[in-house]
């Protein structure tokens, strides 16, 4: 790529070393969380949400167990103002919920926006203004001095609307694109903004630090809001929240470290919708804490409910690769994925785990909604015998020999290869039926007698090229009898006979299923399947399937 060379970095280290977060390890207690979904999120969409739109997005918000979120920007548009009048006055702003609104530093609008918050019982109203370099110097074309002022004049109206008017009001004040802000300039306005507001314990004042534009890694947020956190003034009655964005691909990382450094709040979104790339993804967040034994105080336990809701109301796409929400984030296609996922919840399932360590999977997906069957194990070319075996199983309740999930593993993959597709469970069902169960051609088993009960001799009744055929044998045991019968009168050659069976529960009838494997003159070994309300029945039948299958195999080679 050309013009690397108009590039620098544009970022602010602190003026003093700020480096005690890399001495923790992990984040130990949730922060608040602040969803800004309906107004960063609603006008970063391609069509905003309507009113009845946005309405239904809060409830949802509310029922995933948000307790602060930003409703909007009252002054900036009649939709807006409409649905912070329809909260209020239709009373649907529980107890323990607060709302947040964003003003900017002008009377006029300050004015409407605590006449939009007339009747509200309690409210944060969130200032803000630009202070970087670049805003300054070309936007707005002032000097430090005066973009204080915009500030301190802004948190005065504050002061003076919340004082004549009805309700508990909690003050947010965000120097906006603080990350291109030299630190000590970012320090100074928020001092002063603090001296205006004059934090208490019972009234504690929000400093949002946003990462309006991500700028650095994630060590540089780190530092910056470790800095912050130990100069402010009023620390102990300031609440210090993050506004991560995403421009970097960051904003999940910077959010992790700004805690860390003394982040006591994080304002983002639901899959991180908003602006540009995007903002903080509060889902990925909450349930990284998750998988740490932090309870992050959000309920995503019906996440493809959230997920199709979100998708709905925003008419944007969950990527498929997307943490925690997307339809793939649990998925295994590789075959030894596949196998150690099996083996891991089977160990799970035979031994007393108190805490979830299963390969490949970070949290087990039926926490939040999802299934072992549909959302971890998937069948493509590239799965594995335990991944196919394992979708059998729990579909079916057909458990395979191991030799022969290695035998039906190739023909599966076999088949997802030539039709480039993936496989379903009802399609992989058919495969094995297809292949293994009650194989009647070129041999058709008809029935079968034994002299009595404890004997071992009998005599098979089968269709062998059109004729029928009566084959008598006797053997070591009944099955042993059968197939002694079957290579004596038909000149069939095999050894090593495998044999497995089980119980059966298929639809409103208890049936038995039995699996035989013949090793024939080629060495290799071949599979049948019997199913059949009979017991030995269901072996016989899977015997004489198991024959079919070498007869078959040997003339196609």
């Amino acid at each position: 790529m050309k013009n690397v060379d108009n590039y620098r970095r544009g970022y602010f280290m602190p003026p003093v070393k700020s480096l005690k977060w890399a001495e923790k390890e992990y984040i130990t207690v949730p922060p608040t969380w602040c969803s800004v979904d309906l107004r960063d999120g609603n006008q970063a969409l391609v069509v905003p949400m309507s009113l009845e739109e946005k309405l239904e997005y809060y409830h949802m918000l509310l029922k995933i167990g948000f307790k602060e979120i930003e409703v909007g920007f009252p002054a900036a548009s009649e939709t807006e103002y409409a649905f912070l009048r329809t909260l209020i006055e239709q009373n649907l702003i529980p107890e323990d919920v607060t709302i947040q609104v964003l003003t900017q530093s002008r009377d006029h609008i300050i004015e409407k926006t605590f006449k939009a918050l007339v009747g509200v019982k309690k409210a944060v109203v969130h200032l803000y203004n630009s202070t970087s370099v670049a805003q300054r110097e070309q936007v707005f074309k002032m000097s430090r001095e005066e973009i204080v002022e915009i500030a301190v004049s802004g948190a005065r109206l504050l002061k003076k609307y919340a004082a004549e008017t009805e309700g508990n009001f909690q003050f947010e004040y965000s120097p906006e694109s603080f990350t291109g802000t030299e630190m000590e300039f970012a320090l100074e306005i928020c001092n002063q903004v603090l001296d205006v507001f004059e934090p208490t314990p019972e009234n504690k004042v929000i400093i949002n630090l946003p990462a309006t534009v991500s700028l650095s890694m994630p060590h540089v947020y780190a530092s910056q809001i470790e800095y912050m956190s130990e100069h402010l003034k009023y620390r102990d009655n300031v609440i210090l929240s993050l506004h991560p964005h995403n421009d970097r691909g960051t904003a999940v990382a910077d959010a992790e470290l700004g805690l860390l450094a003394g982040g006591q709040r994080i304002e983002g979104t639901l899959f991180g919708n908003g602006e540009r790339t995007g903002n903080v993804d509060i889902v990925t967040l909450a349930l990284n804490l998750f998988s740490h034994g932090v309870d992050p105080g959000l309920n995503f336990a019906s996440m493809l409910e959230i997920t199709a809701k979100y998708e709905a109301l925003t008419r944007m796409k969950v990527h498929d690769r997307q943490p925690y929400g997307g339809k793939l984030v649990f998925a295994a296609f590789s075959g030894s994925h596949q196998d150690a996922i099996t083996k891991g919840i089977k160990w799970r399932e035979e031994h007393e785990c108190h805490y979830w360590n299963v390969p490949y999977l970070l949290i087990d997906p039926q926490d939040i909604g999802r299934e072992y069957e549909g959302d971890v194990i998937r069948i493509n070319s590239q799965s594995g015998k335990g991944g196919i075996a394992y979708m059998l199983e729990q579909h079916y309740a057909l458990d395979l020999p191991a030799k022969m999930r290695e035998d039906f593993g190739y023909k599966v993959k076999n088949v997802s290869d030539n039709l480039h597709k993936e496989l379903m469970p009802e399609e992989i069902k058919d495969i094995f039926f297809k292949e293994y169960v009650n194989i009647e051609s070129p041999i058709k088993f008809l029935n079968f007698r034994f002299l009595n009960h404890d004997d071992f001799q009998t005599t098979v009744t089968l269709e062998f090229k059109g004729e029928i055929q009566e084959l008598s044998g006797e053997g070591d045991g009944r099955l042993d009898a059968i197939s002694n019968a079957l290579q004596a009168r038909l000149g069939l050659s095999y050894s090593n006979l495998i044999y497995k069976e089980h119980a059966l529960e298929l639809g409103s009838k208890s049936q038995a299923v039995s699996y035989v494997g013949v090793t024939g003159p080629d060495g290799v070994i071949h599979w049948g399947c019997g199913i059949h309300t009979d017991i030995f029945t269901s072996s016989v039948k899977a015997l004489i399937s198991a024959i079919n299958t070498m007869i078959k195999d040997s003339a196609a080679v």
